[in-house]
């Protein structure tokens, strides 16, 4: 005589759940992946643009400083790895793809349509610094890298520039077309770009979200 095999109630729910794991688990996953938001690039994205520059431009200055080396080099190299390193974390909290480098074609995307914009609101922001109180100065400054994008360094600090056209000491003078934002900084260290603002610097002109300015007015005032 066969006796009827009884389960236990926890071995009843044990089964149940591996079934609905076989059964629904692939679904399950494929819904929650579904659900991320996608990864953003610099084709699709203004902030992962101007990040994927930023990435570029030191990347650029590096290969530049191993290229043809000296004796602050190896120190050079070092912040700059460290301001990589800070670009890709902000990549990542931005939902950007990370490690993205845009130098090469962002900066010269949009070199052709700026400058015929700059040149016609150029004699319009010569005569406005003096009523802004930044001095003679900006009065004899003059227009340079025409054409070029700003976009952040990653360095810290108080407000500074970097550039590979300008000694340090340079004053360069940065204008937002944009917003009609301009920073006044020194030059104090060398970058792979005419012109790159640290963090301090780029607040004080950027729009709020984005880490590239399209349609800069660059001017050398001292």
């Amino acid at each position: 005589m066969s006796r009827r095999r009884t389960l236990s109630p926890k071995k009843k729910l044990a089964l149940l759940v591996s079934a609905a794991a076989v059964a629904g688990g692939g679904a399950f996953v494929m819904a929650t992946t579904s659900n991320a938001a996608p990864v953003q690039n610099a084709s699709n994205s203004t902030v992962c643009q101007g990040l994927a520059t930023a990435l570029g431009n030191n990347q650029t200055f590096i290969d530049g400083q191993r290229a043809n080396p000296d004796a602050q080099s190896q120190a050079r190299i070092a912040n700059r790895d460290a301001v990589i390193a800070q670009i890709k974390v902000q990549q990542a909290a931005s939902n950007c793809k990370v490690g993205e480098s845009a130098q090469g074609p962002q900066a010269a995307q949009p070199a052709k349509p700026a400058p015929a914009q700059q040149q016609t609101t150029a004699p319009a922001q010569q005569t406005t610094p003096p009523a802004q109180g930044t001095g003679g100065g900006a009065a004899t400054g003059r227009q340079v890298c025409v054409g070029s994008t700003v976009t952040l360094s990653g360095e810290g600090g108080a407000p500074a520039a970097s550039s590979n056209q300008f000694p340090a000491g340079t004053k360069l003078k940065v204008t937002n077309l944009d917003n009609n934002k301009s920073t006044t900084v020194q030059v104090t260290s060398v970058s792979g770009s005419c012109a790159l603002l640290n963090n301090a610097a780029f607040e004080q002109v950027r729009e709020p979200g984005k880490f590239l300015i399209r349609r800069a007015l660059i001017e050398k005032v001292g």
